[in-house]
């Protein structure tokens, strides 16, 4: 099966079953400080899980593009990816557990022809909060499910949310398929990492809310958010042991094969599979309308780690030259007619990619000079210290590998475990600090968000008239004490230009303008000159926020309800963010 068909064969079911197909939101959060990088189908549906009304209903399906890289050091084995698509269906407020479960075992069982002795569920066990999910284990015994294929776990695995310390939160039931191989142990199930059973679908149900005194109390919204990795089952309905066999990863890999003249082979396998995924991540976070560039901060620099970690492994493949273009060509290829916006901006792609490979050729040797610096400090018997290697490898990205073969040149030894240790410390502040990212935007709903949220439209409206037309958003960045916007232009913008902004924004607030919200086709928006990003991510209908004699734009919200709740509006930094692209950070 080809992966074009069994997307189409999810929509179809779903729409069939009164679901409104949705675009695949940019990959880059709009107004969204709680993820680096959509991760999820939900995150671009967070206001509609709290309540607001989406124009198209209240079941809604679609492939989102999505980038995690909590999981980096697993990709290259059979299953895990930092690019992936996420087969997605929701609904808010409309049905629930039963409606849920059965469709997705009657997409598994009669659509895809999957024999139900192949499944393994899990189910939430109940903790002295919330008792065991008992419905959904009826369900799915009521589907002929055997006993035995049921397992129960607790929050670890079965349990969503909430995302800060209070907020929307309910209990999943996963599905894994189990590929046929002996139990590594007594003990061995879904959650066991020994490789029997690969999870394929999650059904999350939001039906409670954690309270500040830490009580649980039922949601009057119930909510279903599903997510199932089109990767993962179309390498089930394959047959194959990886997801690096099937249409949408092989043909990369063989493109490799033919530019380097090395062999896919299994001492070659794990550089191949990671040298494919990292390429078609990078080809689809610069191939997003946004325009996102390598830089040395946030979505930025996850982009330009992953291209120079592609390149190390290149060079460790014996690679001459940059073939970077080469592969990122083949992804657009693969990707062309579902995600158009690829051969859009072909040449934006191929262009970063080429300045990034230089830049970090000039990189590793400014590394290398550093490195026989610190190893011409050493005596005999003295070994280079884990700091210096790991100050090599995170200030100057010089590969450990690297370091470790520059000091046996010259007879000296790496303190590899202090390395490890310091890799480690480094790896585990990374996922702290995005999990604190995460927790702090979706959780944070407020009042105060919320008018930042309708500033930024000010702001966006105001920089277009002092700076321009030229003038486009690039990102932003709303969190309870600030909001940062990203736009498109190329020059520090003066004081007195920035002075104006300002009073345009403040003119504006003075005034109390309503905050109109209307719903229509994206044809209508266009016609009433609302901005937006106008490529395949909007869905037919759409909202349109406008605020009289000042801004009009396409958005999903939510927004004050007039430009006098925002009180004052001042900015507080102007600066650069990458190539082309300025920030600025205001309060209100």
């Amino acid at each position: 099966m080809l992966a074009s068909e069994l997307r189409r064969k999810y929509i179809e079911f779903f729409t069939e079953r009164g679901h409104m197909e949705i675009a695949s939101a940019s990959l880059l959060p709009e107004n969204d400080p709680s993820v680096l990088f959509t991760t999820a189908g939900m995150h671009p549906l967070v206001p509609y899980l709290l309540g607001e009304k989406h124009p198209l209903g209240k079941r809604l399906v679609n492939c989102q593009k999505c980038i995690r890289t909590d999981d980096i050091e697993e990709v290259g084995d059979a299953s895990h990816l930092t690019y992936f698509e996420m087969l997605g269906n929701w609904s808010f407020g409309d049905y629930f557990k039963k409606e849920s479960i059965t469709m997705s075992f009657e997409f598994l069982t009669s659509v895809l022809n999957i024999p139900i002795k192949k499944l393994a569920i899990t189910v939430f066990e109940g903790d002295v909060n919330v008792p065991r999910d008992e419905e959904s284990y009826q369900i799915w015994r009521g589907l002929g499910v055997q006993e035995e294929q049921v397992y129960f776990y607790g929050r670890k695995e079965n349990w969503w949310g909430p995302a800060g310390l209070t907020g929307p939160c309910g209990p999943d039931t996963e599905i894994f398929y189990d590929n046929g191989i002996e139990k590594c142990c007594e003990t061995c199930g879904p959650a066991c990492n020994c490789g029997k059973y690969v999870e394929i679908w999650n059904n999350v149900f939001m039906e409670y809310n954690k309270c500040e005194d830490g009580t649980y109390t039922i949601l009057k919204q119930k909510n279903v958010d599903t997510g199932m990795g089109l990767d993962r089952i179309l390498a089930i309905m394959n047959g194959v042991n990886t997801v690096f066999e099937t249409d949408l990863i092989k043909p990369i890999i063989e493109t490799i094969e033919v530019i380097t003249g090395v062999k896919y082979t299994y001492e070659t396998a794990l550089e191949f599979r990671i040298i494919s995924d990292h390429v078609r991540a990078i080809t689809f976070i610069l191939g997003d309308s946004r325009a996102l560039v390598p830089s040395n901060s946030e979505q930025g620099y996850i982009l330009r780690r992953l291209i120079r970690r592609t390149v190390r492994l290149l060079k460790q493949l014996n690679v001459v030259g940059n073939i970077l273009s080469n592969i990122a060509d083949t992804v657009i290829e693969i990707n062309r007619e579902i995600y158009p916006e690829l051969l859009k901006n072909r040449n934006f792609i191929l262009d970063q990619l080429d300045k990034e490979y230089k830049l970090f050729t000039k990189t590793l040797d400014s590394g290398l000079k550093q490195a026989e610096k610190y190893l011409s400090c050493l005596t005999d018997g003295n070994r280079l210290s884990g700091e210096l290697a790991f100050k090599l490898y995170d200030t100057f990205g010089f590969p450990i590998e690297l370091t470790q073969e520059v000091a046996k040149e010259k007879g000296f030894e790496v303190d590899i475990v202090r390395f490890e240790e310091k890799f480690v410390e480094h790896q585990e502040k990374s996922r702290i600090g995005g999990e604190s990212k995460f927790k702090g935007g979706l959780s944070d709903n407020s009042e105060q968000t919320t008018k930042l949220h309708t500033a930024t439209h000010l702001l966006n409206a105001a920089l277009r008239q002092v700076l321009g037309d030229s003038v486009y958003q690039r990102g932003s960045n709303i969190n309870a004490e600030r909001l940062r916007f990203d736009f498109s232009f190329e020059r520090k913008v003066t004081s007195e230009e920035l002075s104006e902004v300002s009073k345009i924004v403040n003119k504006a607030i003075q005034q109390g303008i309503a905050v109109k919200c209307e719903e229509m086709s994206v044809e209508e928006a266009k016609a009433q000159g609302a901005i937006g990003v106008f490529d395949k991510k909007y869905s037919e209908i759409v909202k349109v926020y406008s605020i009289e004699g000042y801004s009009k734009e396409i958005c999903g919200g939510p927004h004050a309800n007039n430009t006098s709740e925002l009180g004052s509006f001042t900015i507080l930094k102007e600066e650069s963010s990458s190539s082309g692209v300025r920030r600025i950070k205001a309060i209100i």
